[in-house]
């Protein structure tokens, strides 16, 4: 059963998955925003994301897509990178708000490329893109599936993928760091936590039949449809990559002073 707890930057339902009987029967969902992004972006956050929880399963990852209006010149992530270069703070980007991947992704963009870009936050992607696309703000790194749509009715103009391959979705198109920003990559990742405390064989039992059914032809197609990869990450990999993640973000945290409200 899927129990949805929203609210709070994802806070609400991390800290219930947090608090929940360590029998194996309450798992949590962690994903970029609410295992490491957070812990950079509340100074009193109520749950350890390292701490109260077990590793279980990383299930996929999505990646994101530059997408520009189709006006300006740029075509590639060269001339994007040129361009901004040469009207520093004037071109914007939006996101879905502050503190999300949207935002996330773009400043880690600015912090690798040397460049300046204003921020616009909206209330959600939809009402975002209906500026991307009309050019009052021509730049947007959005979630592959939504972007992809977009661009192939051209609407929108996609530069590049911040995974670090091509996708066979969108094989012409290249990723940004084959597009002369070396090391660049974000993608919103998935897996499986369960709260401090349960027992190993219950763990490992879960982290078994995970994998099983990520080995199923319908369900890799289920994420390769929504424009994800499953992951192949063993579970002994989960916590240091985390620990990652946190200081990844919190190096962009800080440089771009992102806040939330």
């Amino acid at each position: 059963m899927v129990e949805n707890r929203t609210g709070g930057g994802m806070l609400v339902g991390t800290t219930a998955a947090a608090k929940a009987l360590p029998d194996g029967y309450t798992l949590l969902v962690g994903l970029t925003g609410n295992m490491s992004v957070n812990p950079n972006l509340f100074a009193k956050l109520p749950y350890d994301p390292v701490a109260d929880f077990v590793p279980v399963a990383m299930l996929a990852n999505y990646p994101f897509l530059v997408v520009v209006n189709n006006e300006p010149p740029a075509k590639s992530i060269a001339e994007l990178v040129a361009l901004l270069k040469s009207r520093p703070g004037t071109i914007d980007y939006a996101s879905a708000g502050n503190g999300t991947g949207q935002q996330l992704v773009a400043e880690l963009f600015k912090m690798m490329t040397g460049t300046e870009m204003g921020h616009v936050p909206y209330r959600g992607a939809q009402p975002a893109y209906q500026d991307v696309i009309s050019g009052r703000v021509p730049v947007f790194f959005d979630n592959m599936s939504t972007a992809m749509s977009l661009a192939k009715s051209d609407k929108v103009r996609a530069l590049a993928i911040t995974s670090q391959k091509r996708s066979p979705l969108m094989p012409e198109l290249p990723t940004v760091d084959e597009a002369g920003v070396s090391g660049y990559e974000y993608g919103t990742w998935f897996g499986l936590w369960a709260p401090k405390g349960t027992p190993q064989p219950i763990v490992e039992t879960l982290y078994a039949e995970v994998q099983n059914a990520l080995a199923d032809p319908t369900l890799q197609n289920r994420i390769s449809d929504g424009a994800g990869e499953p992951s192949h990450m063993a579970r002994k990999d989960m916590g240091p990559f985390v620990k990652a993640e946190i200081a990844k973000w919190a190096d962009v945290v800080k440089r771009a002073g992102i806040k939330v409200e």
